[in-house]
């Protein structure tokens, strides 16, 4: 049985799916970009979207009766591979140890045009 997670702390699905899903005690989420859910506004450069993007993760995260220290493997997609080190330096801030199993991958374009966009399996 699959559980439908949903939070106004996070973006909302801009299309037919699900911000997140919990199945059998993992929790899937959607991709999330640094949109501020109160406002709408997408912060400008890579390290103000960096921490919102992250931030509105583990707002979904939290949500589903999980923590950020539950996650489990991360998927980070950005829009430069040259904005790696400091994606990393925010993402340390929110995940301090026993960190997620994640990959990094540059892509061409991401939703809204925004500079990145992650994506998280967490245990509940």
């Amino acid at each position: 049985m699959k559980t439908i997670i949903s939070t106004e702390k996070a973006p909302g699905a801009i299309g037919p799916y699900s911000q997140a899903i919990e199945v059998n005690g993992l929790v899937f989420t959607s991709g999330v970009i640094p949109v501020v859910p109160e406002t709408g506004v997408i912060p400008e450069g890579i390290e103000a979207q960096a921490d919102q993007a992250i931030k509105n993760l583990v707002e979904l995260v939290k949500a589903s009766g999980s923590t950020a220290e539950k996650v489990i493997k991360t998927t980070v997609f950005i829009k430069n591979m040259n904005d790696f080190a400091k994606v990393n330096e925010i993402y340390a801030k929110y995940f301090t140890e026993n960190f997620p199993a994640r990959s990094c991958v540059e892509v061409a374009r991401l939703p809204k045009d925004v500079l990145i966009e992650i994506e998280a399996i967490a245990m509940k």
